[in-house]
């Protein structure tokens, strides 16, 4: 006979699959208000279909995306108007950044595909003196605190399912088709690795299981 809560995460597991939302997408915003209103330019590593990029466009002169997946990189270039000055690149985040320091760097659920101090080592070395670096990832659930923050999200991210799809089943938005990987850090060695390469970084875990890094360069 099947457990009690193992059937209600299976019917957990089909309600969210009927009702998708993208949990990347849902930080987008709050990233936005972590940046300057304007500035020259971004680098957007990991960029999928292109969403953030475009986002950031809407504040930046020139914004780059990079990602390794030629697929999901043509996908985004199609979804993006001509005018819009975004670049969208196939390319490795650790070896293939284009030449030059950016302004901004963003990277959202990509970091944890990635050796994680030598990407935020990476990242340092390419962001301009001034600029902002912002980081949300997923880590992997250890303390008390993370299977209690992870408890309090499953209903709630069932609810925003809901909601956000008016009720109705739908099929996954463009920027869930992208490649995924389990985490395999926890946040308390996140923070401490994250602490050697950027100094004063603040970090955070959140809600819908993703913690965000935040650290300017002076």
């Amino acid at each position: 006979m099947t457990p009690p809560s193992h059937r209600v995460l299976q019917a957990l597991e089909q309600f969210n699959a009927a009702h998708p939302w993208d949990h990347n997408a849902h930080y987008h915003r709050w990233l936005l208000r972590q940046l300057p209103q304007r500035f020259d330019s971004a680098l957007d590593i990991g960029s999928g279909s292109g969403d953030l990029a475009r986002l950031l466009a809407t504040r930046a002169n020139e914004v780059r995306g990079i990602d390794s997946d030629p697929t999901i990189v043509s996908q985004a270039q199609r979804l993006t108007p001509a005018a819009t000055p975004v670049t969208f690149t196939v390319a490795d985040a650790l070896t293939g950044i284009p030449a030059g320091s950016y302004d901004v760097i963003t990277c959202v659920a990509t970091i944890h595909h990635l050796p994680f101090t030598e990407a935020l080592t990476v990242f340092r070395r390419h962001l301009a003196p001034g600029g902002t670096l912002v980081v949300v990832g997923l880590s992997r659930a250890q303390t008390a605190g993370d299977y209690l923050l992870g408890a309090v999200a499953s209903p709630l991210n069932a609810a925003t399912g809901w909601l956000k799809n008016k009720g109705r089943r739908a099929p996954r938005p463009a920027s869930m088709t992208a490649r995924t990987r389990p985490a395999d850090m926890s946040f308390p060695d996140i923070v401490s690795e994250a602490e050697d390469v950027l100094p004063g970084a603040r970090l955070r875990r959140r809600l819908f299981w993703r913690y965000t890094l935040v650290w300017h360069r002076h």
